[in-house]
């Protein structure tokens, strides 16, 4: 269950790439109330996936394209407010990362519901809700420990930041990583949009 969280939390994504630019940003302090929204967020709906998934098998299977869909469109959106941030060293900063946004930034990442998806469906057991219950205290553990280095990483990324031209190029980096998380997680469900419409249409 350990590895399993750690693998999922720790590894690069959309949540991660966000908290890496707000730690830089806005140094680790400011960035514990996004990255526990995001904890919250994503335990909640570890929750709710674990709950309803075996009642709900079908629907999820059918909803997931259309909210990787969804999903993709706001963390693109994400990603291009973070490349069009004003890189001047003098100007006023982005407003710092709410506690809801990064609530709702897990609920709209596709990674974070196939996470849920799979993890829910490895360490529950029919006969018991204690495994799984087990599994969401050990998850809400690592994800936080795991986000909140991302931002301690993104507040060390802050120190060589000391000019334009790098603040610049450290928001377009962060900005293409989001936009590009988006693509990956969206792209493998299009097939599956494609053959839902298809299958609708006729």
């Amino acid at each position: 269950m350990a590895i399993f969280s750690l693998s999922m939390s720790a590894s690069p994504g959309p949540v991660n790439m966000a908290i890496v630019s707000a730690g830089a940003h806005h140094g680790v302090r400011n960035t514990m109330p996004f990255v526990s929204g995001a904890v919250i967020g994503f335990t909640l709906l570890l929750v709710a996936v674990g709950v309803s998934l075996h009642a709900l098998s079908d629907v999820f299977s059918a909803a997931m394209p259309f909210l990787s869909l969804l999903g993709g469109v706001f963390i693109v959106r994400t990603g291009w407010s973070i490349m069009t941030a004003d890189a001047s060293l003098g100007a006023v900063r982005n407003p710092v990362p709410t506690f809801f946004q990064g609530w709702l930034l897990q609920w709209t990442n596709p990674k974070a519901w196939i996470a849920c998806a799979s993890g829910a469906a490895l360490f529950s057991d029919p006969h018991s809700a204690v495994p799984f219950m087990l599994f969401v205290v050990i998850y809400f553990a690592v994800c936080f420990l795991s986000l909140a280095a991302w931002a301690v990483l993104g507040q060390r990324v802050s120190y060589v930041l000391t000019s334009e031209r790098r603040v610049k190029l450290f928001n377009s980096v962060m900005g293409i990583l989001l936009v590009g998380c988006a693509f990956y997680l969206v792209v493998p469900q299009l097939d599956a949009l494609y053959k839902l419409s298809s299958s609708s249409w006729w």
